[in-house]
């Protein structure tokens, strides 16, 4: 059996069925428990920026080394800079770090993007972070539920 740990961090169980040519038992359930340690803790994996376009909409990612050796981050692509503006600050060098993201629409919208960071660990030379985004307008939210009422 083989387990599938990309995406996933700390503790995990598996579960599958065995199918067997046992008369008393022709299906066996089986569990696997471990725990998978990443080089690199990403919370939340994806930034999510929904509200409207005349409020700030700021959303936070950060991003922890959980290897001995120091991490760094470097920009390597964006795919939504006439949307959202994002910035990365250290919160302790080769350790820990933050990034903001803000949204820069005015525009009733939806935007789905990413943000590419190039690692200097081996095992994770590239982070993506998705970035979503659900703009409302107020007036229009305003004038959709005068027309239910």
């Amino acid at each position: 059996m083989k387990v599938n740990t990309s995406g996933g961090s700390g503790n995990i169980s598996k579960h599958a069925k065995v199918y067997t040519n046992d008369p008393g038992n022709r299906i066996v359930r089986i569990s696997i428990r471990g725990f998978v340690k990443v080089s690199i803790s990403i919370s939340p994996r994806a930034a999510y920026l929904g509200g409207f376009a005349d409020d700030t909409i700021e959303r936070v990612v950060t991003i922890r080394a959980n290897n001995p050796a120091s991490l760094l981050l470097e920009p390597m692509s964006f795919s939504l800079p006439d949307k959202v503006e994002y910035r990365i600050e250290t919160v302790k060098e080769g350790r820990s770090f933050k990034i903001f993201f803000r949204n820069k629409s005015v525009a009733k919208e939806r935007y789905n993007g990413f943000l590419k960071l190039k690692t200097n660990y081996p095992d994770k030379s590239i982070i993506t972070i998705r970035v979503v985004g659900n703009i409302l307008k107020r007036n229009q939210v305003m004038q959709d539920s005068d027309q239910k009422t």
